[in-house]
């Protein structure tokens, strides 16, 4: 009954969650200077086709009556129309959110087994200059701004070298075809390489602090010492035992990384002008498209909210220590 309460606890918290950074959005937006119909109204027009197009988009309406339809559209996902393009928000988020994903799952993928591999080695020869050298780099990982790291890609390999695109996903000329044809094609994956490996290397750090972490407390307990005394391998030892019992914790801070992991693709597609929801999210607060802005802040949202719920419960299914009493 225990676990049953805790879910339907987080259940209702995470929906809570949900409606106060809706209402923060809302809020947020309209409350930025300057007038968000500028972009859809032209000084051109009559006075009463401007207020028909206000009308439509029910900028004419009180907050109040604004705001119980914005929650009403929520519910139903529908975040209406851009005021920029005249396209439903929907449509947009769904052209952009893949390549956000296929940018961000890559360069997750990579940090974790290269984070993990590097954790396990540094917690293993601790003291050494090894461990020391890894400690560094993954400090250092995750104090540089991603952004300036990217800059600094992109000036000596992109501007001076020439051996990476400087922004997109692919070459003028050459698109075409099916998403997936595109994402397995050679001038994706060099678009794809920069962006992945500056983004990979932030989230780097994290799995690798963590394991290392959780690899000197394994290696201090008793199993340890009785591998050794059975003759195993010390590699055995190792990968096999301290590893394996060490990945608690990074199975279980994975779920939370992935959800920032979806927003910390913000900084670099707009470096890389990555045509990602996140570069879109930028460019609709720039041009002030509320729809477009709160669409994209809310899908952001959702997911990093959604996984830390994930997170909680795959912590107490995996860890059989973990009570909900």
């Amino acid at each position: 009954m225990g676990k049953a309460n805790f879910i339907i606890r987080r259940t209702i918290q995470l929906v809570v969650t949900l409606w106060a950074v809706g209402t923060v959005l809302f809020g947020l937006f309209r409350l930025m200077p300057g007038d968000p119909t500028s972009y859809v109204v032209s000084s051109q027009m009559t006075q009463e086709a401007r207020q028909q197009l206000i009308a439509s988009y029910g900028l004419d309406q009180p907050l109040h009556i604004q705001y119980i339809k914005f929650l009403e559209n929520l519910i139903v996902l529908e975040f209406g129309q851009s005021f920029h393009s005249n396209e439903p928000v929907t449509d947009i988020i769904v052209t952009y959110l893949p390549n956000t994903l296929v940018l961000m799952l890559t360069a997750f993928i990579a940090a974790y087994l290269i984070g993990i591999t590097l954790g396990v080695l540094s917690g293993w020869y601790r003291g050494s200059r090894f461990e020391r050298s890894t400690v560094i780099t993954a400090l250092v990982a995750r104090s540089v701004p991603t952004f300036y790291v990217g800059l600094i890609v992109l000036w000596i390999f992109g501007a001076g070298l020439g051996v990476i695109p400087m922004s997109g996903m692919s070459d003028l000329g050459t698109g075409g075809g099916s998403f997936l044809e595109m994402m397995f094609s050679l001038d994706f994956l060099h678009h794809l390489l920069a962006p992945a490996l500056v983004l990979g290397f932030y989230f780097m750090g994290y799995p690798l602090l963590i394991m290392r972490s959780s690899m000197l407390e394994v290696l201090s307990e008793d199993f340890i010492d009785v591998c050794r005394a059975k003759g195993l391998k010390e590699r055995t030892i190792m990968f096999k035992h301290a590893a394996r019992n060490a990945l608690l914790p990074i199975v279980t801070a994975a779920a939370i990384a992935l959800g920032y992991a979806v927003g910390g693709s913000v900084l670099i597609e707009t470096v890389f002008a990555w045509p990602g929801i996140g570069r879109e999210m930028v460019r609709a607060v720039l041009r002030r498209d509320f729809p477009v802005a709160q669409g994209t802040f809310m899908v952001l949202a959702t997911t990093i909210i959604f996984l830390n719920f994930v997170a909680d419960l795959a912590y107490g299914y995996l860890d059989p220590r973990v009570t909900y009493d």
